[in-house]
């Protein structure tokens, strides 16, 4: 079992940035690659970026590529999303997500096993 939990949303204008963390917890010798996805009410849920736990290679959706990093801090269990030049379409609730089964996942969610709470980020105009 992993068990992962979330922080850092909150409200910012356009153009602000923000960054989420996701603290993992419990079997973390089991996790082959962090993620993040966001989902909007009445839509389904987006990949953002992902970033294997062991070699660090990331990858981004295009919607977010150049304005969003994701890290990993292996000695604090912990996953970083930090997001520049926000933008109003980048509302939403904010998951981690932990895949281990998958070596290296594809951006879709049922490749990803254990999820997070969630987090809001509200990007105001």
């Amino acid at each position: 079992q992993v068990q992962l939990v979330e922080s850092g949303g909150g409200l910012v204008q356009a153009g602000g940035s923000l960054r989420l963390s996701c603290a993992a917890s419990g079997s973390i010798f089991s996790i082959n690659a962090m993620g993040w996805f966001r989902q909007d009410p009445g839509k389904e849920r987006e990949f953002v970026a992902h970033i294997l736990w062991s070699g660090g290679m990331e990858y981004y959706s295009d919607s977010v590529k150049g304005r969003f990093t994701i890290s990993r801090d292996n000695a604090k269990n912990t996953v970083y999303l930090q997001m520049n030049s926000l933008k109003p379409e980048d509302t939403a609730v904010y998951y981690c997500a932990a895949a281990i089964f998958t070596p290296n996942p594809t951006p879709e969610p049922v490749e990803y096993n254990y999820w997070g709470q969630g987090t809001q980020v509200t990007v105001s105009s």
